[in-house]
């Protein structure tokens, strides 16, 4: 079968001409052949996402046409604008699917709303929501490798596609021949009929006002003489990240110039993801060379931000995601309290796997915290139902401990702009009452007891990498652990299991132990791993570091 629709490619008079010598060069060679025509890209609620090349499993113009062709049967059932919003970040080819998608709504009549230059995920998401669109597309593959590209769908609110929409879209997808199933004109055609114009500069100034006013304490940067560097990771939030920044009076900002600018390849790091260390290392060289008090980097699609602060000895440390998430916690309750802008019964959301130490600090301060699934959608889920009880208002912050958050219901992804700014707006705040973010965090610290979050990963790559992830979940559902390290296990938490939880089904187990301790254990809804959570809680770092060792080493049996 694979080998049949490889010769329909190979015999194909295809448009990119990267396609055929890549289809020439395999021939003959089955495990080449299976690979990219075994099986299709499938699309999810978080949409497409493949390494680039020739083939149904893989990204290309030809799959991105058949997706886009399945969006657009949804989108002509749904009445409306019969609007889609599309933008796109720096990697390799997203401007040419951008240009292709856009290509593929107009044919079918559909009007598109495109940047005319790379913009973020909160862009997208502010521009569905702008201009009142059925849909958004954005074309990235977040902080995967170069060799990968991707394309998110988003609903009219603009929030990740829900299940319900993107099981349609799938259905769609497969009465979709992929070489020739999809109406399609040219970018340049669409222009000329009016379907496809630009974004305007009033939707852009309205993004960045909509980040601006959600500053805590606005005016306080102007004067707090915050030193920055910054990277964008050669991706999309150089523009905005800076602009917002320039507007709230953060002006010493530095640059990491070999990232400063668009670039697929990501020549500097092979995992353009401000989670590991190596995207951050040119920053933070570049950091402790101008003795920055701050070193940011956003991913290339702009909806995560990772951080070093600088510590009171001069050297940096980099922040965990969840700890930045009590940061920017902390500092929201707190400040909107005194300056007395905080709304009556505030709401702030996190999702399940993220520390419990920001259900202590939102207790603290009389915050309502909700705990969801795993996927910002699930946040956004919670603003919606918050907007239809005309209640919108109570929503302060929303994050994951992957890095991504959100401050107000502008927009309903994860935002690095509005991150970047109240991170350096926290920064100057410190700063100017003599203190700093690491104090800061020591003293919350201090307060609530030594919390430890770490993830670790495990991959299982190829083909049969699914079904073995699936495998090890049967057998940990089937064969329960009870104890991890001498740790009793006090409760199992099926997530499978809608009546237990209150939420979606989801492939996720919690293990809590005796004496505070948790594990976290779930499949990656985007890669071939399964991501393990573990929150350990000691006298001081050590002893929780301790202890988290001994549960790494207790599981790694049952993940192998």
């Amino acid at each position: 079968m694979y080998q049949e629709e490889y010769k329909r490619w190979l015999a194909a008079d295809l448009e990119d001409a990267d396609l055929k010598p890549e289809l020439t060069k395999i021939q003959g060679n089955d495990d080449e052949i299976k690979e990219r025509f075994a099986v299709s890209l499938k699309f999810g609620t978080a949409g497409l996402r493949g390494i680039l090349g020739a083939g149904t499993n893989r990204m290309n113009i030809y799959v991105v046409r058949q997706a886009t062709q399945g969006l657009a049967n949804w989108v002509k059932t749904q009445g409306g604008t019969q609007t889609v919003a599309v933008s796109y970040d720096s990697r390799l080819k997203s401007d040419v699917f951008a240009k292709t998608a856009a290509g593929v709504l107009a044919a079918n009549g559909i009007h598109v709303r495109i940047y005319d230059a790379l913009m973020p995920v909160p862009a997208l998401s502010f521009a569905t929501r702008y201009y009142n669109c059925n849909a958004g597309i954005m074309v990235t593959a977040s902080h995967n490798p170069a060799k990968y590209n991707g394309y998110k769908a988003y609903g009219p609110d603009g929030c990740q596609m829900t299940d319900d929409a993107a099981a349609i879209v799938y259905e769609e997808i497969q009465k979709t021949d992929v070489l020739n199933g999809a109406s399609y004109i040219s970018f340049a055609e669409g222009v000329e009929r009016g379907l496809i114009r630009f974004v305007g500069d009033d939707c852009r100034n309205a993004f960045y006002a909509a980040i601006e006013e959600r500053q805590v304490r606005p005016g306080l940067c102007k004067t707090a003489g915050l030193k920055l560097v910054y990277s964008p990771l050669n991706g999309s939030g150089l523009v905005p990240v800076t602009r917002v920044l320039n507007d709230i009076g953060i002006t010493d900002i530095t640059i990491v110039p070999e990232q400063e600018y668009p670039n697929g390849y990501f020549t500097t790091c092979s995992y353009p993801n401000p989670e590991i260390f190596e995207a951050l290392e040119l920053g933070l060289k570049l950091a402790e060379e101008s003795g920055a008090d701050l070193m940011l980097a956003t991913d290339p699609d702009a909806d995560r931000v990772g951080i070093a602060m600088r510590c009171p000895d001069g050297s940096y440390e980099l922040v965990s995601g969840n700890e930045m998430g009590v940061l920017l916690l902390d500092y929201i309750c707190a400040g909107r309290i005194e300056k007395g802008t905080m709304p009556e019964r505030p709401v702030a959301v996190k999702s399940i796997v993220s520390t419990p130490l920001a259900d202590a600090v939102a207790a603290h301060y009389g915050v309502e915290l909700r705990s969801v699934l795993t996927g910002f959608k699930w946040i956004g889920d919670q603003i919606a139902g918050l907007e239809a009880a005309g209640e919108v208002d109570r929503f302060i912050f929303g994050f994951e401990e992957s890095y991504g958050y959100l401050a107000g219901p502008y927009v309903r992804d994860k935002d690095a702009v509005i991150a970047s700014m109240l991170i350096c707006e926290m920064a100057a705040y410190y700063r100017s009452i003599g203190s700093s973010l690491k104090q800061r965090m020591e003293e919350i610290y201090a307060q609530y007891g030594r919390y430890l979050n770490k993830v670790d990963s495990y991959e299982f790559p190829g083909l049969t990498g699914m079904d073995k992830m699936a495998g090890i979940m049967q057998n940990l559902r089937e064969h329960a652990p009870a104890e991890f390290a001498g740790h009793k296990v006090e409760k199992i938490t099926d997530y499978k299991n809608t009546a237990e939880t209150g939420l979606p089904s989801a492939n996720v187990l919690i293990y809590t132990l005796e004496g505070g301790a948790s594990i976290v254990v779930r499949p990656s809804g985007t890669e071939p791993k399964i991501k393990t959570y573990f929150t350990t809680l000691g006298k001081d770092l050590a002893e929780a570091q301790a202890q988290k060792d001994a549960l790494t080493e207790a599981l790694r049996p049952l993940l192998a």
